[in-house]
């Protein structure tokens, strides 16, 4: 049996999340709907994050089996002829007998981006958060320095997280101005809480308006307390970059 590996790159817009549901569109149930009649049966497809509602992704991996000889690039093919605009397969490869795209994953990169500036930008409306108040950007920066490093996030996280263990490492929260007007908060880690990252950029973003100090910050994270946090940033800002994979399973 083949394990295929694909990296799927979606606009969040519209869409109910990864997660197949039976009665709203989402990305998993897209990719199963176009795979079926290409491999000739029902293929459930697993994914390395469930990105929720309106969240976006570059670099989401994706995996399913099937046991018919399609050349990979046929499968890309076929998949993109198939699926909505919004939705596209950019690489399809073999992967070994025992990958899966989420317990084997050792890393993801996250990136936030907010538009920073006192009118909207239309091009960036689905894809960024829209701050029309200035940012202290060197407060948000010292702030994300406490954020890196091996700590229990349970204050970082949503009411209906079910992970069995809080604690996370982040390796890196960089603050970047990729262009005037646009910031971007990117966040590596090794696994991440449900919506962990959001409420990460929305106490960045209460920082920088100066609703909380940056001094502030390793009390806030060793207090285990939601109400603590920031507030939890909206879904369309946020885009899954990519995962990693180096040899160690996420634990």
């Amino acid at each position: 049996m083949r394990n295929i590996r694909l990296i799927v790159e979606y606009d969040g817009t519209g869409l109910s999340g990864w997660q197949r549901q039976d009665n709203a569109p989402t990305v998993q149930g897209y990719l199963e709907v176009a795979l079926a009649p290409l491999v000739g049966h029902p293929t459930p497809v697993a994914g390395a994050s469930r990105t929720d509602a309106g969240v976006h992704a570059m670099g989401q991996v994706a995996r399913f089996r099937t046991d018919k000889p399609i050349p990979l690039h046929g499968i890309r093919r076929g998949c993109n002829g198939l699926l909505p605009r919004g939705i596209a397969v950019t690489a399809a490869e073999e992967a070994a007998e025992d990958f899966h795209p989420r317990f084997s994953a050792t890393g993801k990169h996250y990136r936030y981006v907010l538009t920073a500036r006192p009118d909207r930008s239309p091009r960036w409306s689905n894809w960024s958060w829209h701050r029309p108040r200035p940012l202290d950007v060197d407060a948000m920066r010292r702030a994300a320095t406490a954020m890196v490093g091996a700590h229990d996030f349970a204050g970082f996280r949503a009411i209906d997280c079910t992970s069995k263990t809080t604690m996370r490492r982040v390796d890196e929260v960089a603050v970047t101005e990729p262009e005037p007007g646009l910031l971007a908060i990117d966040v590596r880690g090794n696994a991440f809480l449900r919506n962990m990252v959001r409420i990460m950029a929305g106490t960045l973003v209460d920082v920088g308006e100066g609703r909380i100090d940056p001094a502030q910050m390793p009390e806030i994270i060793a207090s285990r307390d939601r109400v603590r946090a920031g507030q939890t940033a909206p879904p369309h800002g946020l885009t899954l970059m990519s995962v990693r994979y180096d040899g160690a399973r996420v634990r």
